[in-house]
């Protein structure tokens, strides 16, 4: 892990931009982090396609309100996003994503295997490939959590890496048939946000999900409105969640 730069946000945050291997990447630490006191980790998953830079603002707010609550937080650039180069065949298979959906039809699983496998696939070692390095940094301690998307590469991330301790996940996107059957070998605490209204997403496939998840504890939080309409105190709830499961009093 090389790091490139690093500047101070607002409450003292620590932001360090980095590159490993040929992805890079966003560490942000809050100012309390040491060797002699460090924090957990949070891993936070982004949309696919969108990229770091265009993500930014969102991410780094992100990372300060966990960082209010104690917390580190790491982003990586995902596969095919950004400056890094597409992942072969993507752009047609979203086009005959655009097709199904503007003809009112229902994405078949095969489209949607083409479609979120190949991120799948990529992203989980990549990110596996991540936490090893960020773990032997001595401000990061071991307990470490998942937040944010995309479900499918969550998911499977959950259930090959013992090292993460819980998920917050947002549902609703398409996920193959196999993340059903993969979701059935999570056991970690999951809190799972769902906006109901969510015109580009399936919610029957989100709670069909939901519902396979193996999990003892699974909570689901669904609130009205679309994509964009996630309520505050949505993030609020979260950061509850992390705080019983990542071993730091909420504020």
């Amino acid at each position: 892990m090389q790091f490139l730069s690093e500047r101070i946000l607002d409450g003292g945050v620590v932001e360090r931009e980095f590159l490993l291997d040929d992805f890079p990447g966003i560490l942000w630490t809050p100012p309390a982090a040491s060797p002699a006191a460090p924090v957990p980790l949070i891993l936070m998953g982004q949309p696919g396609g969108i990229g770091l830079r265009r993500m930014h603002p969102r991410l780094a707010s992100r990372a300060q309100s966990s960082a209010a609550q104690g917390f580190a937080s790491v982003a990586i650039e995902a596969p095919g996003a950004g400056e890094r180069p597409p992942l072969p065949g993507a752009e047609q298979v979203r086009a005959e994503l655009r097709r199904v959906l503007g003809a009112g039809e229902r994405p078949t699983d095969d489209l949607i295997d083409r479609l979120i496998l190949p991120l799948v696939e990529q992203a989980v070692p990549e990110w596996q490939r991540t936490l090893d390095e960020v773990l032997e940094l001595p401000e990061i301690d071991e307990r470490v959590g998942f937040s944010g998307g995309v479900i499918a590469v969550a998911t499977r991330l959950a259930v090959v890496d013992t090292r993460i301790r819980a998920a917050g996940l947002f549902a609703g996107s398409y996920v193959p048939r196999v993340t059903m059957d993969e979701a059935r070998l999570v056991t970690i605490p999951l809190h799972v946000l769902l906006q109901w209204d969510d015109e580009g997403n399936d919610r029957g496939m989100a709670l069909e999900l939901f519902d396979a998840f193996g999990s003892e504890e699974k909570t689901l939080y669904a609130n009205m409105r679309g994509h964009t309409g996630v309520p505050r105190f949505a993030g609020e709830d979260a950061a509850r969640f992390f705080s019983r499961h990542l071993g730091t009093p909420a504020g």
